[in-house]
């Protein structure tokens, strides 16, 4: 089977509705995706964030896209309170377990949740793009623009991880409810 072009990722997700389905989160608990809040969300996707005093995995800095998971958290900390002036709430996904989630959170002063997909549940109903590297299935980085629970738009691939906020920032403006 032909692997999917990123256009056609993007056009596949795009108005998907969020599947009724719990992902734990390190704010506690766990976020019931069909039931966010009226309006926007983002969920940006990214692969897996570095443990600290732990190697990378075998080959990372060859496989494209697969650096800059930190700075990424970064700059939607460095934009969170302008994505919530714009009416956008945040998440970040990953399929790291939730109890690294929480060290890299309370580390890098994340002050929005990031919710772990460690049994695939969202990754697989949605068919998010995934790879694997060092024996571990990792997301790859995208961007998922929620409104009223739908998806209105997908960023994808994510090149810049720096940058991603801001993107995501540009759109929102862009497109005003």
């Amino acid at each position: 089977m032909p692997m999917e072009t990123e256009q056609a990722t993007r056009s596949r997700l795009t108005s998907q509705m969020l599947p009724a389905l719990s992902l734990p989160s390190t704010a506690g608990g766990a976020v019931d995706l069909a039931a966010l809040p009226a309006g926007r969300s983002v969920i940006y996707a990214y692969p897996r964030t570095s443990e600290p005093g732990q190697p990378a995995p075998q080959g990372w800095d060859m496989i494209p896209g697969a650096r800059g998971c930190t700075p990424q958290a970064c700059t939607f900390r460095d934009h969170h309170a302008e994505l919530a002036a714009l009416g956008a709430g945040v998440f970040g996904l990953s399929t790291q377990p939730t109890a690294y989630q929480q060290e890299m959170a309370e580390r890098l002063h994340l002050p929005f949740p990031v919710l772990s997909d460690a049994e695939f549940h969202l990754t697989d109903a949605l068919d998010l793009p995934s790879f694997t590297a060092d024996g571990m299935r990792l997301l790859k980085r995208l961007t998922l623009i929620l409104r009223d629970k739908r998806i209105e738009a997908v960023l994808y691939p994510v090149t810049a991880p720096e940058r991603s906020a801001e993107e995501v920032v540009a759109w929102l403006k862009a497109h005003p409810l």
